[in-house]
């Protein structure tokens, strides 16, 4: 046991001083990342009327909203989505890149929110993902962040065995289970590194695996091996149809430009669906198309247990497929439970403020584990100097050592 404790502790120290670097850069841009969904909502509507102008106002009808913000955009809407909150204004997309909000009770445009904040987020996203890494380097950046991802799990996982104490004494226990005062800059930085090493180690250890399982297909594959179930064939690319060029030179079909037809009494339909929604989106139709999908919400957004699809007929809003969370495949359920677990989603803003701490804790441990790294080196440095001076024997006269 002694001799795999040495194996295992130079294995992390040597894999921690690899990619400590990369693992800084990760743990703070996820402390950033870790209320974006909160503060771009309040971002967005601050400054905002969208409440309705008298009270008791019903909201317009869809069709007269996506109109109304179409023709003060100049340009198709491709997806809407509708809030709860009597004060929350509609979200209306223009392909993947533009929204407008639009006060659902008027359709007066509102602008497209804070644009500042997404920014911001999206520039810290970039760096969680790729370090930063844009155009052809992108590719490059997140493989290099995805392998130090997974050298970090490994860490976690080692550390869990190596910040245990030796001994049992209530002693050695202490020193790793509680913060202590007045202690030297090394001991202080040991007693850092296990104390917030033990505390965070499970939830930073569901953070880290979930980024693996998000980072590597084969990783996720496992997710739905671990419970006997088959994982999902690669999603084939969508057919290329003869037609209209596509921004960027892809061709698209010469009716997929999104109808509003039906949406009304569509939309109703949906609402009754779900009691107690919060937000309801769909990617609005092209003409051809039959069927409708709404994507119902009764959680945060990052909740996919309050989350279900209702497939519905375009034409008579009669229900073709209703979909819930429960009612999916045990693997797929737990794929998506890891997709929200890597950001603490899965459990509301406490699950968040766990994600943002432990976030925040791995800072401190790639901080005071590379000092301890420092120490020992530099401790070894001085044996070895030490080791190479010459011995001076009781005579005076030196000789080498």
């Amino acid at each position: 046991m002694k001799l795999f404790r040495t194996i295992l502790f130079w294995c992390h120290l040597t894999v921690a001083v690899c990619v400590a670097a990369i693992v800084v850069i990760m743990s703070a841009t996820g402390v950033l990342l870790t209320y974006q969904k909160q503060m771009t909502a309040w971002a967005d509507r601050r400054g905002v009327v969208a409440g309705p102008p008298t009270p008791g106002a019903a909201r317009l009808p869809v069709e007269v909203l996506l109109r109304r913000a179409s023709t003060a955009a100049g340009a198709t809407p491709t997806a809407i989505t509708l809030r709860s909150r009597v004060d929350a204004p509609a979200e209306v997309s223009f392909g993947r890149e533009r929204r407008q909000l639009v006060n659902a009770y008027t359709g007066a445009t509102l602008g497209e929110g804070s644009t500042r904040m997404r920014s911001f987020f999206r520039v810290v996203t970039a760096w969680h993902r790729t370090l930063g890494a844009t155009g052809e380097n992108r590719a490059l950046g997140k493989g290099i962040s995805d392998a130090a991802n997974l050298g970090f799990l490994f860490l976690v996982l080692s550390g869990m065995h190596l910040w245990l104490p030796r001994n049992w004494s209530a002693a050695a226990v202490r020193s790793i289970v509680l913060f202590r005062r007045q202690l030297s800059s090394k001991a202080r930085d040991f007693n850092w590194h296990h104390v917030i090493g033990i505390w965070s180690a499970v939830p930073l250890a569901i953070v880290v695996a979930s980024g693996v399982v998000i980072s590597y297909r084969w990783a996720g594959n496992l997710v739905y091996r671990s419970v006997g179930a088959s994982p999902p064939a690669p999603a084939a690319a969508p057919p290329v149809a003869s037609g209209q060029r596509g921004e960027g030179g892809r061709t698209e079909r010469a009716d997929a430009a999104p109808s509003f037809d039906g949406l009304n009494a569509n939309f109703a339909r949906a609402e009754q669906r779900m009691p107690g929604w919060t937000s309801i989106t769909t990617q609005l139709p092209t003409g051809k198309a039959k069927t409708l999908s709404f994507t119902l919400d009764r959680g945060t957004g990052g909740q996919p247990q309050l989350r279900s699809t209702l497939v519905l007929d375009r034409a008579t809003a009669n229900e073709v497929k209703w979909e819930t969370f429960e009612s999916q495949s045990l693997g797929r359920r737990m794929r998506t439970i890891f997709r929200f677990a890597h950001t603490g989603e899965i459990l509301g803003i406490v699950g968040q403020t766990i994600a943002g701490l432990v976030s925040l804790g791995s800072l401190v441990l790639a901080w005071t584990g590379l000092a301890l790294s420092w120490r020992r080196l530099r401790a070894w440095q001085k044996r070895r100097a030490l080791a190479a001076r010459p011995a001076e024997t009781a005579d005076g006269i030196e000789v080498a050592a």
